[in-house]
């Protein structure tokens, strides 16, 4: 968990607004018992995630792939080559979508812009170290115009079908 205690507040906030501006169908199946809050999501998106990540071509079609993401300070992260449609999408149309889905028992939904990372951002050099930690190598050298990026959300929820065992999961040692 790299999350200040100000950015699991930000979270939260983000969270609640979300919540209260879904739909009712939305808020009957994210139960407040099946609700994760910020500090329990931040406890449990923890290493790679594959996310399902949402974006929009010229013509107005969403296209959708996945990438590793990572969550990091409470934003999703996530690297692709620059010649992929998904990069292309982005350059112009910023906006996304992304998905963590782990089965029944884990939901993560979000929307936002995404904003791209190049090395002179001050965030760059702590993503790229913990992404180099991960992965055992620097996604910079895995091709020519590896892109950095990270979604800056509008709108996000999360959910847990039976939150204690993804808790308790969360908490065990071995992860």
């Amino acid at each position: 968990m790299k999350e200040t205690a100000a950015e699991v507040t930000e979270l939260q906030q983000l969270l609640d607004a979300a919540y209260q501006r879904s739909t009712e169908h939305l808020q009957n199946i994210i139960t407040d018992s099946r609700r994760l809050d910020a500090g329990e999501l931040v406890r449990v998106l923890t290493g790679m995630c594959t996310l399902n990540l949402a974006t929009v071509t010229a013509r107005g079609e969403p296209r959708i792939s996945a990438v590793d993401g990572h969550f990091l300070h409470a934003r999703w992260v996530f690297t692709t080559s620059g010649s992929a449609a998904k990069a292309r999408h982005l350059k112009v149309r910023p906006s996304a979508s992304v998905s963590y889905v782990d089965g029944e028992r884990i939901g993560v939904f979000s929307h936002g812009q995404v904003e791209t990372l190049t090395p002179d951002h001050p965030d760059f050099a702590e993503i790229e170290a913990h992404l180099t930690k991960h992965y055992g190598s620097s996604p910079s050298s895995w091709g020519d115009d590896i892109v950095y990026y990270r979604l800056q959300p509008t709108w996000m929820v999360g959910y847990a079908f039976d939150k204690k065992a993804v808790l308790d999961q969360a908490d065990t040692p071995e992860r």
